[in-house]
């Protein structure tokens, strides 16, 4: 590992892994003023799509800090989705400025995150393979092949489903391997079926298409007859094709292919997403069916979560319990996406005619009605996300904080820097330097509403609190240092 010229002194926070995770934890972490170090294997960045989907809250999360609208024009909105088995869903209908999956490179992603770092001095060392972990009461060793090593106050795995950190943790990778194989393939059309989602489900398989923008389209194909076929075979554009031919009826026109792979998926997760001064995020924590385009957004969830929280422990600002906050709030999410993808592929990809025509009737009688369609909209999207509170808490405590305007601003603008953010209906007095206030009354929201840099609402009380109050409940949460 051979440090840039410059690189000098010990990280606060080592981030193995620089995907969309990794990226999105260094960027926090600096955020919020932790040094951190991004240790990356690849020389190169890869020009591979991988994932594509970028739901509503996570386009939510980073609009929190101002990457957005820089991610919106590189994708494809798609405001309709079509589960198999009939109906669809509105995005447009959820609560969100954002109804809609962007559908974009990963590549896209990253590069909007890597600039993000670069612009926030995070440093990046790529050709550094991790090969060993070992903590004490004081901080992290990471070893890297080449014999150099890195110490640090704490480390977060970010380094995919074969992570060295889990495995050197001693981590328990708990789940299931699927048995059909999946071909994966980015493809050119002449006879695009539109800028949309498209999917054609069957006895003979699946066949899906996901628009890029620029011509190309991921091809996502579960073929009966090819199901069994090696891993290790190469998938060819003939495969392809002719798989879309039997499924479809035809090839849309295929012309070019740029990149494929022959996909088993897996449904597991970290037993534990800490152990000491050692973090696990991403793929790294859990994987599953790429079916509903979850991976990339719970791991940047995960990192929008972890993020400040260790930039506060580094500061010296954070309460004994809040790094166990992570794993009490980021774990029973991981556990219910592969609960909703583990669902997805048993009636997707159902052997049996008896299993599609269940699939057909859950799907279609869910999307039929208004609730249904709401509560699988918000499940996919992520906007229904809400973490555990406290008996005795307001009901908006642990749910994501609606994107009202505070004094002109957008709540979610007034999150960019960081910080915890006060909306009270009325003045009051706060004297923090680390708490960005704003009065405005919301008939639909509590008087008092405190937010957490990750936009998820921390405290709220109906009425308007005195001085002792705000205070008691700003300082639970973070401190003066």
């Amino acid at each position: 590992m051979q440090l840039p010229s410059g690189l000098v002194g010990s990280p606060n926070v080592v981030v193995v892994g620089s995907g969309p995770t990794g990226l999105m934890l260094a960027c926090e972490l600096a955020l919020g003023g932790a040094k951190a170090r991004l240790l990356e294997e690849r020389t190169e960045t890869p020009n591979i799509t991988r994932a594509f989907a970028v739901h509503a809250r996570t386009l939510e999360l980073l609009d929190a800090r101002g990457l957005a609208e820089v991610l919106l024009p590189r994708g494809v909105p798609v405001y309709e989705v079509a589960p198999p088995g009939g109906g669809s869903l509105n995005l447009r209908d959820l609560p969100t400025r954002y109804g809609m999956v962007l559908i974009v490179p990963q590549s896209g992603t990253e590069n909007v995150l890597a600039a993000r770092a670069e612009e926030l001095g995070v440093e990046i060392v790529r050709g550094a393979k991790v090969v060993d972990v070992s903590q004490d009461d004081d901080g992290v060793t990471v070893e890297c092949a080449d014999g150099n090593s890195v110490r640090a106050d704490y480390v977060v795995g970010c380094d995919g489903a074969h992570s060295t950190v889990r495995s050197r943790l001693g981590i328990d990778f708990v789940g299931k391997q699927y048995e059909t194989h999946i071909l994966l393939a980015d493809v050119q059309l002449t006879r695009a079926p539109g800028e949309t989602l498209t999917g054609i489900p069957n006895e003979k398989g699946v066949a899906l298409l996901i628009p890029f923008g620029d011509g190309w389209f991921r091809a996502i194909v579960w073929d009966r007859l090819r199901e069994q076929a090696a891993l290790r075979e190469p998938v060819t554009f003939d495969e392809i094709r002719d798989s879309f031919n039997r499924i479809a009826g035809h090839d849309f026109g295929m012309t070019e292919m740029r990149w494929s792979s022959r996909f088993l998926s897996e449904r597991r997760q970290a037993r534990h997403y800490r152990k000491g001064r050692v973090f696990l995020a991403g793929d790294a924590a859990h994987i599953h069916s790429p079916l509903g385009g979850q991976g990339m957004n719970t791991g940047i969830g995960d990192a929008m979560n972890l993020g400040w929280k260790l930039a506060a422990a580094v500061r010296g600002s954070s309460p004994g319990w809040l790094l166990d906050s992570y794993e009490a709030e980021r774990h029973p999410v991981g556990a219910s996406v592969l609960q909703l993808t583990d669902v997805f592929n048993q009636m997707v990809l159902s052997h049996s005619r008896l299993g599609r025509l269940l699939r057909n009737a859950v799907v279609g009688a869910v999307t039929r009605l208004p609730r249904g369609r709401r509560m699988l909209g918000e499940r996919l999207s992520g906007i229904g996300i809400a973490y555990p509170h406290e008996r005795g808490d307001d009901w908006l405590v642990g749910r994501r904080m609606p994107d009202i305007v505070c004094e002109g601003k957008r709540v979610y603008e007034l999150l960019r820097d960081g910080k915890f953010v006060l909306v009270t209906a009325a003045p009051v007095e706060v004297n923090r330097p680390d708490i960005v206030h704003a009065v405005d009354a919301h008939p639909e929201l509590p008087d008092a509403v405190l937010v957490r840099p990750d936009s998820y609402v921390a405290w709220a009380s109906q009425r308007l609190p005195d001085a002792v109050e705000l205070a008691a409940a700003v300082d639970r949460w973070t401190r003066v240092t």
